[in-house]
């Protein structure tokens, strides 16, 4: 069963015991996640992203769901099951417009701030969806349009849309987190998630001399992050404001976030767009009901409807080439990803967004539910936590779709 960081006695006492001590080149090794995943702004710098003064209302409808079970590798399991043996640190579950579920596990609270990891990656999608509707973003448009500093590099002809549905042909092998010869560890240690070399390039440079793996841009799907945080490097050229700000005034605020967030940064305030955002579960369970609503709030539009339609709409083929990536086994058949979404049934509108060690909120229309889920798993990727999550989830959703 799985131990919460106080009761392992993670960074407690002035000063920790060496054994208990997490930093920055191991704050995803060993139990290290339990910690570090709930106090990421101690270890890497970080920018404000202000909450509304009139927070968006959730009425609590909580009820017991302990008896909704699910079958894993053969063995019947409860709900409870999910929570500990797969680290979950925060859950809430919204249907039809009230939280019906809320867990927090032993040294986690309603005001909590957890990263969200590639699930900052939905977000930031979402702000270049309003970029796009204030006509400040063309997604046809070459990168290059906006950041001339990447003309004449790899990245000519690559577009912003490209960007958003991880279509370009960039070098950035992503497929092993715990390699720590990858390109990617590489450039997530330039960008400031690890320890930073003397060598290092500043990140703008080193996003400039990334190469191409071989062939036109938008031919194929592969899931990099580097693609995010260009997106992120593009907000903020287009609107002259730091991305939290951007974030703050354009979704956290209209949105109706009771909490404050905190968005990483690395080197010269780079935002760590793909994976930095760190929140409070309501609030992502808030972000995703957002998209539930088909963009808003209290009659409000926060997000243009026509956004959060086109996330589910298989445009260009996309997916037929996320079939042929690495990632098509594992998701069901007409599964793709779009606008920074993993969209896993196209014909009912479910997507959801993910992250590793266990980050997820799955938008589920069907039922009309929301899930917003922080986990802090010991890998960054379980292929049986991953296998037992969805199994729990999708039970939940057929079990709330049919109360």
């Amino acid at each position: 069963m799985s131990r919460s960081w106080v009761e392992l006695g993670l960074m407690q006492g002035n000063p920790p015991p060496e054994d208990k001590r997490v930093t920055l080149d191991d704050y995803d090794q060993g139990v290290h996640p339990r910690w570090s995943m709930l106090h990421m702004r101690q270890l890497v710098p970080s920018a404000r992203v202000a909450a509304s003064t009139a927070p968006r209302q959730l009425p609590r409808d909580l009820r017991d769901l302990s008896g909704v079970v699910f079958e894993h590798d053969g063995v019947w399991l409860r709900l409870a099951d999910l929570f500990d043996r797969t680290d979950v640190d925060a859950m809430i579950v919204v249907h039809r417009g009230s939280v019906v579920l809320e867990h927090y596990d032993e040294g986690v609270g309603p005001d909590s701030r957890h990263v969200a990891q590639s699930v900052t990656k939905s977000v930031v999608g979402t702000l270049a969806g309003i970029a796009i509707h204030r006509g400040l973003l063309d997604p046809g448009a070459e990168v290059s349009a906006y950041l001339p500093e990447l003309t004449g590099t790899s990245w000519d002809g690559a577009t912003v849309q490209q960007l958003l549905d991880m279509r370009t042909s960039t070098s950035f092998d992503e497929s092993d987190y715990e390699d720590p010869d990858s390109e990617s560890m590489r450039g997530f240690r330039i960008l400031g998630w690890l320890t930073r070399r003397p060598e290092d390039r500043l990140p703008h440079d080193y996003i400039a001399a990334l190469r191409n793996e071989g062939g036109p841009h938008g031919t194929r799907f592969e899931y990099r992050s580097i693609l995010t945080d260009v997106i992120g490097w593009v907000l903020e050229r287009v609107t002259g404001s730091p991305l939290s700000a951007v974030l703050s005034e354009w979704l956290w605020r209209p949105m109706g976030a009771a909490y404050d967030a905190d968005l990483l940064v690395g080197p010269l305030s780079f935002p760590l767009a793909s994976g930095g955002l760190c929140l409070t579960v309501e609030d992502l369970a808030r972000f995703g009901q957002l998209h539930l609503d088909g963009g808003r709030v209290d009659g409000r539009e926060v997000l243009p409807r026509g956004w959060v339609e086109s996330i589910t709409r298989d445009d260009d083929g996309l997916a037929a080439s996320f079939a042929v990536d690495d990632h098509g086994p594992d998701f069901p058949p007409g599964a793709f990803y779009h606008q920074q979404w993993w969209v896993l049934d196209p014909a009912s509108g479910v997507f959801t967004g993910l992250g590793i060690h266990g980050q997820q909120v799955l938008v589920h229309p069907p039922s009309q539910t929301v899930v917003a889920k922080f986990s802090s798993w010991a890998h960054p990727i379980d292929d049986d936590h991953v296998v037992l999550s969805a199994a729990a989830l999708t039970a939940l959703c057929a079990h709330l779709g049919a109360s």
